[in-house]
């Protein structure tokens, strides 16, 4: 027995046309040149020596022999792919396409909203009644937005005009209640109410703590206290307010520090104006933004 034999090797024969095995030697195989398209190997069973033809089995007892590969060898088939078929894929794929848009889309939202909008704690009771404190706004910052209509020049037969630079959805009105920069301290913010816009000629009378506004005498029904000016560090008046500025003053007039005392606020420190007011609960509402009326009007 062949060193082969004893470690149950099956020897194969490299080469077309060799001798076949003698009697009594193990199957072999006969590996055959290329040929398209490829035919089966012929494999010898070999019979011991001394027994017949007809004591082989039949030939259809014997198994099916193994399918081929082109070079000869025997192969085993492949399992079915139980993977996700295209149309699975296709579905995942627009799965995921659809998540990032609507994340995408989500950001951007946030981003508008806060680029836009922003949320205040009143501190303090100048604003007192109008403004509890401790109570809670959201402050529209594009309420004063602007735009410069002269980067539009280039446009055939588009005249900017005199003053090309426009509000978008109005500029600050006589009795919004904004929210602004302190003209001391930027960091922090103060909430008034605007009373001067430019160019108006703004007084306080100190005996009966009444403000005049080109000479007329304001209605402010929201008013808490009485008017002083005399300790103030403006004085009474009366004051012109200069362009791009605006006068202000607190509801609760006797516990205010406003432009009696600090002057007038530049429009580029107003942050934005009082929108609703939503906390607690039961002062959710619009913002107390009141058109200021004229005595006798």
């Amino acid at each position: 027995m062949s060193e082969n034999e004893k470690d149950g090797q099956r020897p194969l024969e490299e080469e077309q046309g060799s001798d076949p095995p003698e009697q009594g030697e193990t199957a072999w195989v006969e590996r055959r040149s290329w040929q398209w398209p490829p035919t089966s190997p012929e494999v010898s069973q070999g019979r011991p020596e001394g027994k017949s033809p007809e004591s082989d089995p039949p030939e259809h007892d014997a198994p099916p022999p193994a399918p081929a590969s082109p070079w000869g060898e025997p192969v085993t088939a492949e399992p079915p792919d139980t993977g996700p078929s295209p149309a699975s894929r296709l579905n995942m794929r627009r799965l995921a396409i659809d998540a990032i848009e609507t994340l995408l889309l989500a950001a951007l939202i946030f981003l508008a909203v806060r680029l836009s909008f922003q949320n205040f704690r009143v501190e303090g009771v100048s604003m007192f009644p109008s403004l509890q404190d401790g109570e809670y706004l959201i402050v529209n910052k594009l309420a004063y937005l602007k735009v410069d209509l002269s980067a539009l020049d280039w446009v055939p037969f588009f005249d900017p005009g005199d003053h090309p630079v426009r509000y978008i959805f109005g500029s600050p009105k006589r009795g919004d209640v904004v929210v602004f920069h302190s003209p001391d301290r930027p960091e922090r913010d103060f909430i008034k109410r605007i009373i001067g816009l430019p160019g108006d000629t703004v007084s306080i009378d100190g005996a009966s703590g009444r403000v005049y506004v080109n000479g007329l005498p304001l209605e402010e029904p929201y008013v808490r206290g009485r008017t002083q000016c005399s300790a103030t560090l403006m004085g009474c008046g009366p004051w012109v307010v200069p362009a791009g500025h605006y006068f202000v003053l607190g509801d609760n007039r006797e516990q205010s520090t406003d432009s009696r005392f600090f002057g007038f606020v530049p429009e580029e420190s107003i942050v934005g104006k009082a929108l609703i007011t939503y906390w607690p609960p039961e002062d959710f509402g619009l913002a107390p933004n009141h058109s200021v009326s004229f005595a006798g009007q």
